[in-house]
């Protein structure tokens, strides 16, 4: 039979105290001595470990204006002096629906003259539908028209950078006046400013560490 005082102690033990699996166990010590706690195994709390915070600055964000292509620009604007964008590149999804597969470049009066941005070969000189064209080829895929662009030159022609290959004529953007180009790669249309603007993505830098 157990010792009074011991058998009180345990029934006014708290449940959780006693309960198989407790954080604590008791031992049986000699009559009329008081019962004291001997930690058994130790279960540390858990813990919810959030995860490691990067400096800012500390890494290299890249962005890109307009989608611009990795070419560096090499070419002169083939209106002087440099021409307002009107109209951006804006090509369709698909090669059969609507849409605009060049620039449109603001023009001061008519008459003003086009050059070709780079050396070629002019590859058609007419009229497509109700304006004049006239399209040159660079070499290595690459061509440029532009319209509506009266010229004397004819197909087999040959052109230098920046020589005058015509004048701007009415019929493009209108009440206003413009100079329609676009450059085809291949059978692909590609954006023309990347011809003359970079349009390469931008690169943010870390930051320099202080001292």
């Amino acid at each position: 039979m157990k010792p009074p005082f011991l058998l009180a102690a345990l029934l006014l033990l708290p449940a959780s105290v006693v309960s198989p699996g407790t954080a604590f166990q008791y031992r049986t010590v000699p009559y009329g001595a008081a019962p004291q706690a001997t930690p058994a195994t130790f279960r540390p709390p858990m813990h919810v470990q959030a995860a490691p915070v990067r400096a800012a600055g500390n890494e290299q964000e890249h962005t890109t204006s307009g989608g611009g292509p990795a070419a560096k620009p090499s070419w002169p604007w083939p209106l002087a002096p440099r021409p307002p964008v009107l109209r951006g590149f804006d090509p369709p999804p698909k090669p059969w629906l609507s849409g605009h597969r060049g620039v449109d470049l603001g023009v001061a009066a008519a008459g003003a003259q086009v050059s070709s941005p780079a050396a070629g070969t002019v590859s058609f000189s007419g009229v497509v539908v109700d304006r004049p064209v006239i399209t040159i080829d660079h070499g290595g895929g690459l061509r440029s028209s532009f319209e509506p662009v009266q010229s004397a030159l004819a197909a087999g022609d040959t052109v230098a950078a920046g020589q005058v290959i015509g004048t701007v004529t009415p019929g493009h953007c209108p009440p206003a006046l413009c100079l329609h180009w676009g450059v085809r790669d291949g059978d692909q249309y590609v954006n023309p400013l990347q011809f003359v603007l970079d349009l390469r993505p931008s690169i943010l830098l870390p930051l320099a560490e202080g001292p």
